[in-house]
């Protein structure tokens, strides 16, 4: 990136990536992009920016072991794996990671395991068990996050009885020289879902990662490893509980809309279109409507 371009986003206020301050990146959701067999009932696809997380929910199911039932309530299980392309842009750091020796996906899986022993209802599956498998395909921060709200829409996916849907952002502090801080002074204020850059630009950045029922207004997660002032940890979760609430508007509407097409895939009223690529125009008319005809066959046949 060139510094005639970053002058130009200091003067704008905004970010290295062309973002307001408060803004999170872009979000793409897709529900049940893993086909439905024995091996998954609800995946998920979440990206935000360029960061991708897949996750999958088997379950709940019965347990392989008897110490590992509960009689009151089911257990949880997470599993997150890491793709040898997905944390580096050099071939030299790409490397295939153990996730049971790991201690950075350890600590993740814990994580992930607390926040959803806490959203899902296990009351509702008492000596069951729900396994959950994360793959991180690709890393540009904010990989906890991202992994929250996968699982969240998996569970969603997948049927499973829920208190709120958990919607994961982070906010943080990023340090800025004395000249810039002079000339801009709210550029001190905190920033909405940083990416890799930001936090790599310096070893003082200050990083926190929030997870929230927002229906509920209850925070399940708020860690963060810096020392801060209490005003500044306020702004900082502030900025943070915010952006929780955007990714859960993106949320909600993603799980409705894959609700409304298989209720009119179910009823019979689902269209679907099909996209010719250029020259194949001249082909048999009938030739194509039958081929239509046997995509909206089988592709009713699979829901």
């Amino acid at each position: 990136m060139g510094s005639r371009r970053l002058d130009v986003l200091s003067l704008a206020q905004l970010r290295k990536d062309g973002r307001r301050p408060n803004e999170i990146r872009r979000v793409k959701i897709e529900l049940g992009c893993v086909m439905n067999d024995s091996c998954s009932t609800g995946s998920c696809l979440f990206e935000m920016g360029l960061t991708s997380v897949l996750a999958s929910v088997m379950g709940p199911t019965e347990c392989s072991r008897r110490s590992e039932e509960l009689p009151d309530r089911a257990s949880v299980s997470v599993q997150v794996r890491m793709a040898p392309f997905a944390s580096s842009s050099t071939a030299m750091e790409r490397r295939i990671i153990n996730p049971t020796t790991d201690r950075k996906l350890l600590e993740m899986s814990h994580l992930l395991q607390q926040v959803l022993e806490a959203s899902i209802l296990l009351t509702l599956y008492p000596r069951a068990k729900i396994l959950v498998h994360v793959y991180i395909l690709a890393d540009d921060g904010g990989r906890l996050c991202a992994a929250i709200n996968a699982v969240t829409c998996a569970l969603t996916n997948a049927g499973i009885g829920l208190k709120d849907m958990v919607c994961s952002c982070s906010a943080g502090l990023v340090a800025r020289s004395s000249a810039s801080a002079r000339q801009h002074p709210n550029n001190n204020r905190p920033l909405v879902d940083l990416n890799r850059i930001e936090l790599q630009s310096d070893e003082d950045v200050v990083y926190l990662p929030c997870a929230i029922m927002p229906q509920r207004n209850t925070i399940v997660l708020a860690q963060c490893e810096s020392r801060l002032n209490l005003h500044s940890y306020e702004e900082v979760l502030t900025a943070a509980i915010h952006g929780c609430q955007s990714i859960f508007q993106i949320m909600q509407s993603a799980v409705k809309e894959h609700s409304s097409r298989l209720l009119a895939a179910r009823h019979g009223n689902l269209r679907v279109s099909l996209r010719l690529p250029h020259g194949a125009h001249d082909t048999d008319p009938n030739e194509d409507s039958s081929s239509l005809d046997a995509l909206q066959s089988a592709f009713s046949a699979t829901l």
